[in-house]
């Protein structure tokens, strides 16, 4: 934590040196921070908050939820709605953000995002969760989107770096938060009262953000891809519901054969989507980043880390609270390794991945990746909690180095006109591949609790997903190590570490 308040005041002093171009004096007014640009960042910073501790706080919370609200077999699509929204906004943020400005559309989707929180909290079923969960999936699109891109605009390249450090740190204190609060709220209070906990920090940075951040008056003339737009995630939605329904047990022959159909109209759908988008001149995605060997690699193993990182952060509570019979509170606690150890592991990677090269540090994350895993494919209910959190506490260091390293590598391959389309996409193949963790792991989960055998059958079903987590880390890292070892091309540089020495010697 002190290593946090250090970069936390560290980012202040930067923001105070900073000029303060586009800032008219009248515009200051006096207050404790009388900058407006530090004002922004501060309600950037807020807004990330928010999205940031929703996801851990609300995992932590999912067992009493299923349980009052008699929905065990909706388990999964708690969060998966709420991560395929965000899939289908993100996008659509950043591209209305370009012809409408980004205040308006920052400070709607917090709105968005509230009013999903608000409602959320006074579900009376979960379908009625699961349709709220959506509405502030796509508020929670533009808090995920937005804040980079808004730096970006205020900042140039020396302060932003410094400023966009510390704003993934946030991630690691909400994490650390967010378990252990939303533990204690359930134990203690009311599983509603985790969806009311950023309310507060919502109006804050609604105010900050309307009373700072400037206007954009000019309007770029660009038109919308509704057609990418609507097949994109019409497929997705439909893939994934119907991949989610085919394996229901209960469910008769004609109707997993009429779920499987649903399937393939959504794999047709997203065929279209790229014919669709091959004739687009400004496209929802781009189809120029999936022609990129490194890119497609960025992506890939981005996706797949993202499908092992929300298995562990989503089933390890369940484990704890429903096998181990751990209170909410222990569950939520021995998730902070986890969230102490990935900003740890993203600063190491920030600091040293153009220096030492992209390979090496894709092997040392690697290495933990497979060691927490492993070890967790092993767990049973006599392993010690302490042995757990080490277990989880590679993972979260790996999954820091890996993502940290990829998102890096895609700032440098990335071509300068499809840049923003680049790290949109990068971003969404992340929240794609949460969503389609949890559907996937979701068909192996047991989830009948009226069954005596319940606790047996879950460990049962948990331990397949585990085992399945550690052969998923495995495949990766031979995959990734094997990419990063043989890049012999243009960008060789960049995998092998010498793009430092190349420009320092310009």
């Amino acid at each position: 934590m002190l290593k946090y308040v250090s970069c936390f005041w560290q980012t202040l002093a930067i923001i105070r040196k900073n000029d303060r171009k586009g800032f008219n004096r009248e515009e200051r007014v006096s207050s404790l921070f009388k900058d407006p640009k530090r004002n922004v960042v501060i309600a950037l910073y807020l807004a990330t908050f928010l999205a940031a501790i929703e996801g851990t706080i609300v995992s932590t919370a999912m067992p009493i939820i299923t349980s009052e609200l008699k929905g065990a077999h909706l388990y999964s699509w708690v969060n998966t709605i709420y991560l395929l929204a965000m899939v289908v906004a993100t996008p659509l943020f950043g591209k209305l953000s370009d012809i409408y400005g980004r205040k308006r559309l920052i400070m709607l989707g917090t709105i968005i995002f509230l009013l999903g929180s608000a409602l959320s909290g006074i579900a009376w079923s979960m379908y009625s969760l699961i349709f709220f969960r959506a509405i502030q999936g796509l508020g929670a699109a533009s808090l995920m989107t937005l804040p980079m891109i808004i730096i970006t605009d205020l900042y140039e390249l020396e302060q932003r770096s410094k400023i966009q450090g510390w704003l993934s740190s946030i991630w690691g204190v909400a994490g650390i938060l967010g378990p252990l609060v939303g533990g204690m709220l359930v134990d203690y209070v009311s599983w509603r009262s985790v969806f009311y906990l950023n309310v507060p920090f919502a109006f804050v940075a609604l105010a900050l953000l309307y009373k700072f951040l400037p206007g954009q008056a000019e309007r770029k003339q660009t038109t919308i891809d509704y057609a990418g737009i609507f097949t994109f995630s019409s497929g997705i939605l439909l893939l994934l519901f119907g991949l989610n329904q085919f394996a229901e047990s209960e469910a008769s022959m004609p109707i997993r054969i009429l779920y499987l159909v649903v399937m393939v109209v959504g794999a047709g759908l997203l065929v279209l989507f790229r014919n669709v988008e091959n004739r687009k001149q400004e496209a929802f995605m781009p189809m120029e980043i999936f022609r990129s060997r490194q890119f497609l690699f960025i992506l890939i193993s981005g996706l797949v880390v993202s499908i092992i990182n929300v298995a562990i952060i989503f089933y390890i509570p369940l484990w704890m609270q429903h096998v181990n019979h751990a209170s909410a509170t222990m569950s939520g606690s021995i998730m902070i390794p986890l969230s102490i150890l990935w900003p740890i592991g993203s600063i190491v990677a920030g600091n040293v991945t153009v220096k030492l090269g992209i390979k090496r540090m894709i092997v040392l994350g690697c290495i933990f990746l497979c060691a927490g895993s492993i070890g967790m494919a092993s767990i049973s209910m006599s392993t010690s909690y302490v042995l757990v959190m080490l277990y989880i506490a590679c993972s979260g260091f790996s999954f820091g180095i890996l993502l940290t390293a990829l998102m890096i590598l895609s700032t440098m391959v990335a071509s300068q006109k499809i840049r923003g389309a680049s790290m949109s996409a990068v971003q969404l193949f992340r929240t794609l591949g949460q969503a389609v963790g949890l559907v996937i792991f979701g068909l192996f989960l047991y989830s009948d609790t009226e069954n005596t055998q319940y606790s047996l059958h879950l460990h049962e079903s948990l331990h397949t997903i585990f085992m399945m987590i550690g052969v998923l880390s495995i495949l990766l890292s031979i995959y990734m190590v094997w990419i990063a070892w043989t890049e012999k091309g243009e960008y060789s540089s960049v995998f092998d570490g010498k793009a430092a020495i190349a420009a320092k010697q310009k």
